[in-house]
């Protein structure tokens, strides 16, 4: 993010414009259910984090809105030395990542979690499975066998995250 704000000061106005109106298009929604739109330092700092972590290079100026495809299943293989997730549409297409969030190690009674952090992110076009279990041991540790372990995955591409899609799995 700070990156993101110093290079936000470089901007000229007529960049800074293309950003609060690509903002007007990007649609959020709060913790109570309302709808708001974001000004154009969150349009431009969403796109652009959301293009490092995907490897890219930051965009100066604001791209076209784009929807990426939806992850439309996924099965999870989850044990304390291996993690793989099978998902469709595979292969994803051109310029299109699989962003793969996780939580923590939880109870396996939990059937609702709020904290996910980014784990791996595909190369464009990936095919399916996703083997992100090194990745995720980096990141939070080994799975404990018997906890629940929540997974949100989304696409990506141009910048723009697409829907997520929700699922957990006990550890084996």
């Amino acid at each position: 993010m700070s990156t993101n704000a110093a290079a936000w000061r470089a901007l000229t106005d007529a960049q800074r414009a293309g950003w609060a109106s690509l903002g007007l298009q990007m649609t959020r929604t709060d913790s109570l259910g309302q709808a708001y739109d974001l000004n154009g330092f969150l349009a431009y700092c969403s796109v652009n984090n959301n293009q490092l972590n995907a490897g890219n290079a930051v965009l100066p100026d604001a791209p076209a809105i784009v929807t990426p495809p939806a992850i439309l299943t996924a099965t999870i293989t989850l044990t304390a030395a291996a993690l793989s997730i099978v998902y469709t549409a595979s292969p994803l297409g051109a310029g299109v990542r699989l962003f793969a969030f996780a939580s923590p190690n939880q109870s396996a009674g939990r059937k609702f979690n709020g904290t996910y952090r980014l784990i791996a992110v595909s190369a464009a076009a990936a095919a399916s499975p996703a083997n992100i279990y090194a990745a995720y041991v980096a990141r939070l540790g080994l799975p404990v066998v018997g906890s629940r372990i929540f997974f949100s995955l989304s696409t990506y591409s141009g910048g723009f995250i697409g829907a997520p899609f929700g699922v957990s799995q006990v550890v084996a």
